[in-house]
């Protein structure tokens, strides 16, 4: 959307209350690459042990090709729609208050679970690290919040700037590890050919949630409004970069140490097969990633609490100020607060909420198509095809139901 297709007399903030503000393809590409690429792409090999990783691989590339499709459907609705609208607003004014109110929550669940755990998880990695010199987990979790929430505060562009700098460090260090474990007199590629399909189905189910970037279009696009056109581009490139490491960690820890002696995280399958080194280096990528996962998902919180409650223009630093408490204050106190019940229901929260981001999408894309404010400058070709639309909704409806039976536990024993 071009500023000459908005009416003049209109700010570039008028519904939402955010500004244009520019950033690079790189920081593009390092904000979908950064907040895609979270702690839990170490659990993968893990999660495969069972069924081997040919299929693993193969439903990270379906679900993969799956979720940038959904991007590039919001990519159009934001395109269509006036006022730097996030995901509730484009569900409020494509499918009304009820669709708005319904997409906010799914973000605000989505997003309070993830950071809930990133607050948790953060603890555990720098007590561990530095648990010889004073470190305890909750200090631990307080140093992590700090440049989480700076960033948050400061916006967009520091947002890119640091998604940008951090998923190049994060590439350096996997790139590292896979190189060693290449080299490892132990690595067996033979490791890597061993399937057992009647074990996919779960496999499947936990792909579909690792490509969770549908969140961020609102915000790519308003970062990119003076190039729209090269924002598809960007998304897919950031898309199948996040597709090559999050396939390319479970390869290396599974052709290292096998799918019978793999470890719920790869860093220890990595320290016990490589050395020190490997344990604290992965444990610093962990920490990173989490960084930058926060960023993502706390940043389109903030952004999508601005947007619905029409809390005005974001340059407003007290408005900043309190926004940023509403995002970043519960995640701590629930990580810390032993309700193991409220930490399971933010869980099963956040799957609702990226069920719904594998259906929502469909619907916008058709109603912007019908109602939308005006035209856009890129509009979604032939996998926008009502056959394409059925198999994505079909494919995370299922997802969906899967874990609500998953929580019964009357799933069929392979599964």
């Amino acid at each position: 959307m071009h500023s000459s297709e908005v009416a003049p007399a209109a700010p570039s903030h008028e519904d939402s209350g955010l500004q244009v503000l520019p950033i690079s393809g790189l920081e593009t590409i390092g904000i979908i690459f950064g907040t895609n690429i979270g702690a839990g792409v170490l659990g993968m090999a893990f999660a495969a042990r069972k069924t081997g990783y040919i299929p693993l691989l193969l439903c990270l590339a379906i679900t993969c090709v799956l979720c940038t499709i959904t991007m590039l459907y919001l990519t159009e609705v934001a395109l269509r729609t006036r006022g730097n609208r996030q995901l509730s607003g484009l569900a409020s004014r494509c499918l009304g208050g009820l669709g708005g109110w319904l997409l906010f929550l799914a973000v605000a669940a989505n997003s309070f679970g993830a950071l809930t755990a990133y607050m948790a998880g953060s603890g555990s990695i720098l007590l561990d690290l530095l648990g010889g010199y004073g470190m305890s987990k909750e200090l631990g979790s307080i140093l992590f919040i700090v440049p989480s929430v700076a960033v948050l505060y400061l916006g967009l562009k520091v947002l890119g700037a640091g998604n940008k700098v951090i998923s190049i460090s994060m590439i350096v260090i996997i790139l590292a590890l896979i190189l060693a474990s290449i080299a490892s007199q132990d690595a067996r590629l033979s490791n890597l050919w061993l399937s057992r399909w009647q074990y996919v189905v779960p496999v499947f189910n936990l792909a579909v949630f690792v490509f969770g970037a549908q969140f961020l279009v609102p915000e790519l696009v308003r970062g990119n409004l003076s190039a729209p056109r090269k924002l598809p581009r960007l998304i897919m490139s950031g898309m199948a970069l996040t597709f090559v490491f999050v396939a390319l960690i479970p390869a290396s820890v599974i052709a290292l140490v096998g799918s019978d002696n793999l470890t719920q995280v790869a860093t220890l399958s990595w320290g016990r097969a490589l050395g020190q080194w490997a344990y604290y280096t992965a444990n610093i990528f962990a920490l990173l990633a989490m960084l930058t996962s926060y960023w993502g998902l706390g940043g389109c919180l903030f952004t999508n609490i601005f947007d619905h409650f029409r809390l005005g223009s974001e340059t407003q630093k007290s408005k900043r100020l309190i926004v940023l408490a509403v995002v970043a204050l519960p995640p701590f106190l629930l990580a810390y607060s032993g309700i193991a019940s409220f930490v399971n229901a933010l869980y099963f929260a956040g799957t609702f909420g990226g069920v719904l981001m594998g259906i929502i999408p469909v619907l916008l894309l058709n109603a912007a198509r019908q109602r939308g404010d005006v035209s856009s400058e890129f509009v979604c070709g032939w996998y926008a095809h009502r056959s394409v639309q059925w198999l994505i909704m079909a494919t995370f409806f299922l997802s969906g139901v899967y874990a609500v039976v998953s929580l019964f536990g009357v799933l069929p024993e392979s599964w």
